[in-house]
Formats: C-alpha cells, structure tokens, sequence
C-alpha cells in the first residue's frame, strides 16, 4: 500500500475488506550485538517512534493475520508469533480521532464518518525475529524505522510504551515454561550467545555453567563438533537446538529455574 491510489482505497473502501475497531499491534523483538532489540516504525506527521500495526480481513483467522502482518512488515515467515493482551483502556484507545489530524499528518481528506476515525481496539503479539534476516517495509503511513535497545526504548506514540512493557513482561515470563532463543540466534551459536541472550530478556546476570547445564539436560541444545574461531587460543564449539525437542518443549511446556 504504497501508491497515493492504494492509500485511497483503502481509506475510503477498507471497511469492505478489513475488520472495523479492531487492529493488531506487533512487538518485533531481535537479537544483536548481545542486546535485545525492538522494533520502532517512524510515523509520518509525529516526532515520536511507534510499532508497527495493521488491520484484520473479514473472514481471516486471528493468527493468520498476525503472521500476514508480520510478513508485510519484516518479510518473514513461520514466525515465533504469542497473543499476550488487548488495549483497549487508554485514552487514545477511547476517544475517536479527527478528520484534522488526517490532513495535517498524511495529507488526506477523511470524511467525519470514516471507519478508520471510529475507536480502534488493538491485540498485542510479540514476535521473535532473527535480526540478521529481517528485512524492514514501510509504507505510505511510515517513513523509517530503526532498532532500539529495549532498555533505551524512548517515549512512544499512543499506548506503545504500555504494550512493550506487557509484552516484555509475558516473554520473562515464559522464558521459565518454553524455551525462548531458536528464533532469536543463528542457527549454531556459542554457550556464552545463548547465555547472553537469556541476561539480556531477563535483565539479570546468570550462572553460565549451570545455565548451560540445564539446558544440556532438558536435551533443548546440542554441542556440534565444530567450532567458532574468535581470536588467538579461542575456538568455542558450536551449539545448535534439538529442533524435536524445541518443539515438543514449546506445546508441553517445561519447568526450569535460572
């Protein structure tokens, strides 16, 4: 959706194909740099940073259209994709938005009745993203974007800050019952990538050995006869996901402590 045409169909005709009050707001998580990353999308007309987000088809299931946004977003697919809350509450979320801002933010004419000036409802996903393979697409309604620490994440459009908390909060969460990382590392890293990236969610620090350990004995990694040359006298082994047993751990769930 990127033509001035396209823009006006949709704007003028998207209640035909999409869902009416209701949107999906993802929150796209990487890894780089031994940091986790947010995803932000620069909105044209505002000078703060925002998610990404995108409507509903009428006749689509929920999770289909939440990869489909994703896909548009970071042309990905077969995502680590988790519901984890509804907006609903915040004032943004309440009142109606004004023909006004259309105009003096994108330079479109919107009618009073416009559905896309109706209050709007938004369902929250987290996604982990290989950082390395996402390739970011803006549209007419975005003009950049940029990856953010998410310790550094700055003041954000509408009720985003509240859902990066939320989503952050859900992914510590169930770092305990499902293990989190095949989407967030290469597929063959070191103990001590792994080892960084659950310190990074967590924000604490972690024993390695026995953090190591405990994953060897769930049987959710595996050491590789290969090795990564790092420098003089440094070649760690590889270590890659049991990819059965990943699975099998993400519809069981497992219990585990760091």
């Amino acid at each position: 959706m990127n033509t001035e045409a396209d823009v006006n169909d949709f704007i003028q005709n998207g209640y035909q194909e999409y869902l009416t009050h209701l949107s999906i707001d993802p929150v796209i998580l990487g890894y780089h740099q031994q940091q986790l990353k947010i995803l932000l999308l620069k909105w044209k007309g505002y000078k703060d940073w925002g998610l990404p987000g995108g409507f509903i088809k009428q006749r689509e299931p929920l999770s289909k259209a939440a990869h489909r946004i994703l896909k548009e977003k970071t042309s990905l697919s077969n995502l680590f994709l988790q519901q984890f809350y509804v907006f609903g509450d915040s004032p943004y979320r309440v009142q109606e938005r004004s023909p006004q801002e259309f105009r003096d933010k994108f330079n479109l004419q919107v009618e009073d009745d416009n559905w896309l000036l109706k209050r709007t409802i938004a369902i929250g996903y987290f996604a982990l993203v290989d950082y390395s393979k996402v390739r970011v697409q803006t549209d007419f309604f975005t003009e950049d974007y940029q990856w953010w620490d998410v310790a550094a994440v700055p003041k954000l459009l509408f009720d985003h800050n509240e859902a990066i908390d939320k989503a952050l909060l859900t992914l510590r969460l169930q770092i305990y019952h499902q293990p989190i990382g095949y989407n967030l590392l290469p597929e063959k890293f070191t103990l001590p990538e792994i080892h960084s990236l659950y310190e990074s969610i967590l924000g604490k620090e972690l024993d390695q050995r026995n953090f190591a350990k405990k994953l060897i004995a769930l049987g959710l990694i595996q050491k590789l006869e290969e090795r990564r040359s790092i420098g003089a006298h440094r070649s760690p082994y590889l270590y890659q996901f049991v990819k059965e047993k990943y699975e099998q751990a993400l519809q069981e769930g497992i219990v585990h402590t760091y």
